[in-house]
């Protein structure tokens, strides 16, 4: 038995106070990872209200929903390729979580050069795929004519959905993109080397995070 188990415990109003001062912990995990934890999941909760909010407006239109494959399609050599794009952004945006957890642990390996690389690569897809969402954007908007108020391709609705949700996606790869690249940099002047390279872990949760939730983007609005 451990000696925590065994330890005796003063009671009363002192033994609570001397509690409280010494700072005990029950679990021992380290305030950034409990804190980003709990971040993702209010995030969490955010984006399962906009998916279920999109899926009960979906089922419940009596207007013909828009057809997402032609919508998203790209033309090459010109005939056009139903989610093209969106295939290739799935796909850099996969590739940057496999980056990134070979830069977890480099870090755990106190590999200085190689983790602020991976993670700078993780940072470069990040960055791509919000350059391919402006193009997704600016193609919807300017030869499609959707809007999030209306559009000419059937339930009024799709184009608020889209632009909310993808947006709000969108928002969070951004700030992704920018918290890799400082903890990066941190890394590479190695300001972790006495304390340890955890906030390299706690970084992976959050874009772990962002891919995991566009899988659930991809799968509903795109697939659907």
């Amino acid at each position: 038995m451990s000696s925590v188990a065994t330890q005796q415990l003063e009671t009363g109003a002192k033994g609570f106070v001397k509690d409280w001062e010494s700072d005990k912990q029950t679990f021992h995990v380290p305030w950034g990872k409990a804190m980003m934890w709990i971040f993702l999941l209010s995030d969490t909760f955010i984006f399962s209200c906009f998916l279920v909010g999109y899926m009960n407006v979906r089922m419940s239109t009596r207007v013909e929903w828009p057809p997402v494959s032609e919508i998203f399609s790209l033309s090459m050599g010109g005939a056009p390729i139903p989610l093209l794009l969106i295939a290739i952004m799935t796909f850099v945006l996969i590739t940057s979580s496999g980056t990134m957890a070979m830069a977890v642990n480099m870090g755990y390996r106190r590999d200085r050069a190689k983790t602020a690389a991976l993670m700078f690569i993780t940072a470069a897809f990040g960055a791509i795929f919000v350059g391919m969402q402006a193009f997704e954007w600016s193609k919807l908007i300017i030869e499609e004519g959707i809007r999030p108020w209306g559009n000419d391709f059937g339930a009024p609705q799709f184009g608020s959905f889209f632009f909310m949700i993808t947006g709000f996606h969108g928002i969070h790869v951004s700030i992704g993109v920018i918290y890799l690249a400082v903890v990066a940099l941190k890394v590479l002047r190695g300001d972790y080397e006495k304390k340890g390279y955890e906030i390299v872990e706690i970084t992976g949760l959050y874009w772990h995070f962002v891919d995991l939730v566009w899988v659930f983007i991809f799968a509903f609005f795109y697939l659907w």
